[in-house]
């Protein structure tokens, strides 16, 4: 976003809306993780930056659009996931920058099978 005022600009950095919209998806219900792909991976690994999984932004002087690549949890409607995931975003992103967020494009690249493990207390050494 730039704001032409008297006392200078404002650019908010593509890497400040993709750690936004990385934290408002995790934390969206029936999402259990986000999905970087293989050479994300790689990059991500060698660069130290792991915030943004998943996560690629477009971001303008006022508006931005998002692209999320997710792991949603096993029995939940997808559907309903990626619209709730889209509005969760939507709104960190607008609320904490004042950028209108024009798209926000939802892949769904796993299903998380994983059940809880139930919890067994070991004693001492057998």
């Amino acid at each position: 976003m730039n704001e032409k005022a008297s006392e200078g600009s404002i650019r908010i950095a593509d890497d400040v809306v993709a750690i936004i919209a990385g934290l408002a998806a995790t934390k969206t219900k029936g999402v259990t993780g986000m999905s970087g792909g293989i050479t994300e991976g790689w990059a991500k690994r060698a660069s130290g930056k792991n915030v943004t999984r998943g996560v690629s932004v477009e971001v303008g002087q006022v508006e931005t659009a998002i692209d999320l690549r997710v792991i949603v949890e096993y029995g939940v409607k997808i559907h309903e996931v990626a619209r709730d995931l889209q509005e969760n975003v939507k709104e960190a992103v607008e609320n904490m920058t004042g950028l209108s967020v024009v798209q926000i494009n939802v892949k769904v690249e796993g299903v998380d099978f994983r059940e809880e493990a139930p919890v067994t207390e070991e004693r001492g050494v057998r």
